[in-house]
């Protein structure tokens, strides 16, 4: 046989849901057989959604998962096709693992050689590593599987499998997002596939959990490195080729470098096989379509992934609707056109508490922004609250010039009048605070920081205006959801007359860099100022992030779409005095 056709699975697969993970496994399954596929694969730990963290602590979590993989196999029974679907392993100890099924039985499994343990991985806290990489045959074809980290080493189980013979790589994955990581992936996998002269077919999860979002984006290369598929981003999918095996062959006999001494047999010492299935079948296959899907551009898949991150964050955790809490800024008019973009119009409720310090252009640009999305707006004016908050407390301030602790009062009142909103309406408050804030705390604890779920947490200011503007242009109705004044007017908290963000700030185009720098790059203060910025604005930066650990510690969950996020990607210590 010199063709075998191939489908990759990219499920959004919901952490603990057990049945429902299953359910959409065999819909899958069910699709890919419609398809003639002769082998599918499903993302790692599809069974029990990625990451489930302290769920594996759990004996009857992990005894229900293989449960599930055993009925997975009984009600597959009757196809004519080969599954592998990631699940966790229990022997004498439990494994991140890939299963084989195959006529009904559980025909082979492999355990993940290598464990992530940084940014947002916890993998060998929970697991034990794999010492064997076998090879299936599958349908006479020799197969190498292994799992997520294992493909990122030159020297690994890809490498291990192909020497011993393998044709084709199955790679199954919940590689989280982060903006252009796509574009590493698809280099190192066209590295690999071109150094081992072999198919890999990389398969994704896809969906939002928790401050994760997994874009899918599975895809297929050929052993000279080439794309052969390229699934969607951030939508389930399933993406079949036809792989002609002979040009395997051919790709080896060209490739002299199998042939150096250097690949010692002890290369691929661990490798066993493991029989399967023998040749394929006589079945009807269907005409395939073209299967290269053509990525986002760099601020759309932002957008997306933020989009994808609010949908299963709400749908997945049980709420319907949300509230959102409106200025006429640029941040939280984002924030609302995301969620009816996620959510839809009917699902959003923005909620305007003008001040006495609120400019009469913030209510009209609300306004003009709540007509555009065809979203419902409650108006709630705070300033007798806050005029009866400084009177219980005169007695107190007497003497005290007034200073921040009037400002965020009325931050808290904002704060205190969205979570009774939510308790009475059963809505999930998306708070609009940004990256660039977050950083330097110019957030307001218990007050603009109260609520459930953090959109735009980690996304920097500089970058809220790209979004926006990508949003604006995407919009197909011919009205741009985000008002231009929105857009061009100067960033203000709008807590004391004439307030504006550089009056805390240095400007976003210049702090932006710098938390970059800092933040992302753990650069030293004399490496910042050595890429242009004054020492004071640096000193001063720095500072404002080291002394707002606490506050990060108490914000809600966010959104990851920069390679280091605030959460389980930053692991600073509250009290901390180095200075660096």
């Amino acid at each position: 046989m010199s063709t075998i056709r191939i489908g990759i699975a990219q499920i959004n697969a919901s952490v603990g849901d057990l049945e429902g993970n299953e359910k959409n496994i065999l819909h899958f399954v069910e699709m890919a057989s419609r398809q003639g596929v002769d082998i599918v694969s499903f993302p790692e730990l599809a069974i029990t959604g990625y990451p489930p963290e302290d769920l594996l602590l759990k004996p009857k979590f992990v005894e229900d998962n293989y449960t599930s993989l055993k009925r997975i196999a009984k009600k597959t029974a009757m196809l004519d096709m080969a599954i592998v679907v990631g699940f966790v392993d229990r022997s004498d100890d439990i494994y991140n693992a890939a299963a084989v099924i195959s006529k009904g039985k559980i025909a082979g499994v492999y355990h993940k050689n290598y464990l992530p343990n940084y940014g947002v991985f916890d993998e060998k806290r929970y697991f034990k590593s794999g010492t064997e990489c076998p090879l299936f045959t599958i349908w006479g074809v020799p197969v190498g599987i292994n799992i997520c980290e294992d493909i990122w080493y030159p020297d690994g189980p890809c490498m291990s499998q192909a020497l011993a013979g393998a044709q084709l790589i199955i790679n199954i994955n919940s590689s989280p997002y982060h903006a252009g990581k796509w574009r590493f992936r698809e280099r190192m996998v066209s590295t690999r596939a071109s150094d081992s002269a072999v198919f890999i077919a990389y398969t994704n999860m896809v969906g939002g959990q928790d401050e994760l979002v997994f874009d899918g984006h599975s895809m297929i290369f050929s052993p000279r490195g080439e794309l052969i598929a390229r699934g969607k981003q951030f939508e389930e999918d399933l993406i079949v080729a036809d792989i002609d095996l002979r040009s395997v062959e051919l790709a080896k006999l060209h490739d002299p470098r199998r042939r150096a001494k250097m690949f010692s047999p002890q290369a691929v010492s661990q490798v066993a096989t493991m029989k399967v299935s023998d040749s394929i079948p006589a079945k009807k296959r269907p005409r395939l379509s073209p299967g290269i899907v053509e990525p986002l551009s760099a601020v759309g898949e932002v957008y997306e992934a933020l989009v994808l991150g609010i949908k299963d964050y709400v749908h997945k955790n049980g709420f319907r609707k949300v509230v959102i809490g409106l200025s006429g800024g640029i941040d939280s008019s984002l924030v609302a056109a995301i969620a009816v973009d996620a959510l839809g119009k009917n699902n959003v409720t923005g909620v305007f508490m003008p001040s006495q310090y609120t400019m009469p252009e913030s209510g009209e640009d609300v306004q003009k922004l709540v007509k555009n999305i065809s979203i419902k707006v409650l108006t709630i004016p705070i300033q007798d609250i806050f005029k009866y908050y400084l009177s219980t407390l005169s007695e107190e301030f007497t003497g005290l010039k007034p200073d921040s602790t009037e400002e965020n009062i009325q931050a808290r009142i904002r704060g205190n009048i969205m979570m009774a909103l939510s308790n009475k309406f059963a809505w999930l408050v998306l708070t609009t605070g940004n990256k660039s804030e977050m950083s330097v705390g110019y957030a307001t604890l218990y007050g603009d920081m109260a609520g459930g779920f953090a959109v735009i947490k980690d996304v920097p200011k500089t970058l809220v205006y790209e979004l926006a503007r990508y949003r604006n242009v995407k919009d197909k109705s011919g009205i741009p959801p985000i008002p231009e004044r929105v857009l061009l007017k100067e960033p203000t908290a709008e807590l004391r007359p004439g307030q504006k963000d550089t009056d805390t700030l240095p400007p976003y185009e210049i702090l932006d860099p710098i938390l970059h720098a800092y933040v992302e790059e753990d650069r030293s203060f004399k490496e910042i100022v050595a890429m242009g910025y004054k020492e004071d604005i640096v000193t001063k930066v720095i500072s404002m992030v080291d002394h707002s650990e606490y506050k990060r510690r108490q914000a809600p969950p966010g959104i990851k779409i920069t390679p280091r996020a605030f959460g389980k990607d930053w692991r600073v210590p509250i009290t901390n005095r180095y200075k660096g």
